[in-house]
């Protein structure tokens, strides 16, 4: 039986709040002139100086969010709160940077992702051990994007780099980016799709944002793991860590169902065996919870998950990461609580409550263990 510790608690995915003139400050002049960076830093609101919008549902629409959630968090006001919750460690994501896939110019997207990096490892990752944090790469520019992951993981640590799930020309289990994953693989590092911008996927016309904000965070996911999967990217790259962040799990048990009987059905013809490869006997969900068995599929998810414990019970506690989204759409008491339903629940067992809590963020990331609260 693995070791359980249920006094450990590590965020495998919070969030930070970008200084958007303290980035556009470190973009590097060979890359982009400064006199190019000005103008655009100086332009629209804070979360679009320099990133595109993740989409146009969240402007000019009336929400009403929870209190003192979407608060301006640096790293000494993460640390408040990670005390106060009761987190020892946390691993960041961006926020304007979600939609950085939408970047249509390559030397901007070169530019502003390595500057993103260098301000993430100079205001967090380097000043406290209890600060992880997954970098941008320029998806834009696959031999670009193949270099600053070496470089973000080599040269400012960082365990790996989040995918732009929107916006790109390919889906990411495209041939295109192969070579992106090939560096990824020699690195031995994480990869993460996370869900971000719900442009596109059938409902631009919706005036509720919680229907828009429901169904996009899983179809980001589903979109990015069903190229993944099925262009074969877990059979080739195998040293890589998956991850498919801020969709819950309930996606996740609808493409294990689904992908089974779609594969059956609809063989694919392969002659250069490039695509997913079945063991003998083996169908589409046997193939993902192989390779979850061995530590290379990850999907988060957040205490509130209805479903959790049947997922568990179906696929193993070995894939279900824990996530705060702190300070998107939550406070302190709400994360509090979420963790204490993990804590609490009936169907889960203690193995089971710490593989979510910390196990398997540690395996994903492959973290070095912090002591509680970071001492």
């Amino acid at each position: 039986m693995a070791e359980t510790n249920l006094e450990l608690i590590i965020d495998g995915d919070g969030h930070l709040v970008e200084d958007i003139p303290a980035i556009a400050a470190l973009m590097r002049e060979e890359w982009m002139p400064k006199r190019f960076v000005d103008r655009q830093a100086s332009s629209g609101s804070v979360l679009n100086g320099i990133f595109p919008a993740g989409d146009h549902l969240h402007a000019a629409t009336p929400i009403e969010y929870p209190p003192h959630s979407f608060q301006q968090a640096d790293a000494a006001g993460w640390l408040e709160f990670a005390d106060d919750v009761g987190i020892d460690s946390t691993v960041l994501y961006p926020s304007a940077g979600l939609g950085y896939g939408r970047i249509t110019n390559r030397e901007w997207a070169i530019a502003v992702c390595m500057a993103y990096n260098d301000w993430v490892y100079e205001n967090y990752t380097n000043k406290s051990p209890r600060f992880k944090a997954m970098g941008l790469i320029p998806m834009q520019d696959p031999p670009a994007a193949a270099e600053e992951l070496r470089r973000i993981v080599k040269d400012l640590g960082l365990p790996g780099a989040m995918l732009p799930s929107p916006g790109l020309s390919k889906h990411l289990g495209a041939k295109e980016f192969w070579q992106v994953y090939e560096e990824a693989d020699r690195l031995g590092c994480a990869l993460a799709v996370h869900g971000g911008g719900h442009s596109g996927f059938g409902f631009d016309t919706y005036e509720v944002l919680g229907a828009s904000h429901a169904l996009g965070h899983p179809l980001n996911n589903m979109v990015g793991f069903g190229g993944i999967i099925f262009n074969g990217c877990v059979d080739k790259f195998p040293n890589v860590h998956w991850g498919f962040m801020e969709g819950g799990i309930g996606w996740f048990i609808m493409c294990m169902e689904r992908f089974d009987r779609s594969y059956e059905t609809h063989k694919h013809y392969d002659p250069r065996n490039e695509m997913i490869q079945l063991q003998k006997g083996e169908g589409v969900s046997d193939y993902i919870l192989r390779n979850i068995d061995e530590g290379r599929i990850f999907v988060g998810c957040e205490g509130s998950e209805p479903f959790l414990a049947q997922a568990i019970q179906a696929y193993g506690n070995k894939f279900p990461v824990f996530s705060s989204d702190f300070p998107h759409e939550v406070n302190n008491e709400m994360c509090k609580e979420e963790i204490h339903e993990i804590l609490d629940s009936p169907g889960l067992s203690n193995e089971d409550k710490s593989a979510v809590l910390n196990s398997n963020a540690q395996a994903f990331y492959r973290l070095t263990p912090v002591g509680s609260n970071g001492k």
